[in-house]
């Protein structure tokens, strides 16, 4: 199983993602599909990717353009950038992966999904000073406002 996630480093939401048996066009399609719904219309967003192809192909930074989203790529062999991301995968290995089989992939999704909404919704996390990645996400919307 592949996930593709969109994750914001401010909130520590799960904003998008696409779970696939393939690391495909499709996927990300699936993935920027939920991001363009997601992403309030004023916002200019920076997107940090690796250099896998998927990321370079010309439909997925077409797709970021078109959304008003600027792409920041790192540099080969440049682990840094993607270290906040890195920390959610090792969270999702720890907290829901381990130690667990599925049956079948629909029924892996279907829990994955579940977790996903877990961690947004009901995970408080000590760096958002206890409140939940979208509890902080609104919060900071009305103090903004």
């Amino acid at each position: 199983a592949y996930l593709a996630p969109a994750y914001d480093f401010g909130s520590k939401e799960i904003v998008a993602h696409s779970i696939s048996e393939h690391p495909d066009l499709e996927q990300q399609r699936e993935m920027l599909s939920m991001l363009a719904e997601a992403k309030p219309g004023w916002a200019s967003p920076v997107m940090q990717t690796d250099m896998g192809w998927q990321y370079q192909h010309a439909e997925f930074v077409a797709a970021l353009e078109g959304m008003g989203i600027v792409q920041s790529m790192s540099r080969k062999g440049d682990c840094i950038d993607n270290g906040a991301t890195e920390q959610v995968f090792g969270h999702i290995k720890d907290e829901f992966f381990r130690g667990r089989d599925w049956d079948t992939f629909e029924k892996f999704k279907a829990d994955l999904e579940d977790y996903i909404h877990h961690w947004n919704h009901a995970r408080r996390q000590v760096g958002l000073k206890g409140l939940t990645p979208v509890g902080f996400r609104e919060q900071a919307l009305r103090d903004a406002a």
